[in-house]
């Protein structure tokens, strides 16, 4: 049996804010490894996180948004997903975002998963939710960058679009697999 590794004893010998915005927060690290190699520029994205919703309504179909992308200058189909905000509850974000992104509410939400986004330059965390009972309740309500479009899928359509590429944003390749991959996806205890 191999031994445990040791978590190494990296120390932060310096740190500056080279972006701080509500947006998008990195600082710049000097950082001393055990061996007493020093690194002047190591970066780090500091997050929140975000959390991503799959919702199937009350006929068992799959809520989806599809929206533009800036940074890629491309429409894409995903899984309604938002930012926490400063203090917020990932559930409480995860209700928010589904109603603000296509207006749907879920009877019922349970945390899936808790996973590290990008753990080499961020720590972020996405939280996955799966939520059941949605239905329409009011229209949606988006941010000004915020372009989307609601589209509903059945379960077979939604694992035939994860496995084709309709769906291409990674987050929501990882999310639905995850879902998918559980014994029970779509039964979703209220917490």
């Amino acid at each position: 049996m191999a031994a445990m590794m040791q978590k190494p004893r990296w120390r932060r010998v310096a740190t500056r804010y080279v972006i701080d915005s509500p947006f998008l927060r990195i600082r710049q690290d000097t950082i001393e490894l055990p061996d007493g190699t020093v690194v002047p520029e190591y970066y780090v994205r500091e997050s929140a996180g975000f959390v991503m919703v799959f919702a199937l309504t009350t006929d068992e179909r799959v809520v989806l948004v599809r929206q533009y992308r800036y940074a890629t200058d491309s429409l894409g189909l995903e899984l309604p997903a938002g930012m926490l905000e400063p203090g917020e509850d990932p559930e409480t974000c995860a209700r928010r975002e589904l109603l603000e992104e296509t207006g749907y509410s879920a009877a019922s939400i349970a945390l899936l998963a808790e996973c590290a986004v990008e753990a080499v330059r961020s720590d972020a965390k996405a939280f996955i939710f799966t939520a059941t009972g949605a239905r329409r309740t009011s229209e949606p309500r988006l941010d000004a960058t915020e372009h989307i479009e609601v589209e509903l899928a059945s379960l077979a359509e939604f694992a035939a679009m994860l496995e084709d590429g309709r769906i291409d944003n990674l987050a929501s390749i990882a999310a639905g697999y995850r879902v998918l991959a559980t014994r029970t996806p779509v039964r979703c205890r209220k917490p």
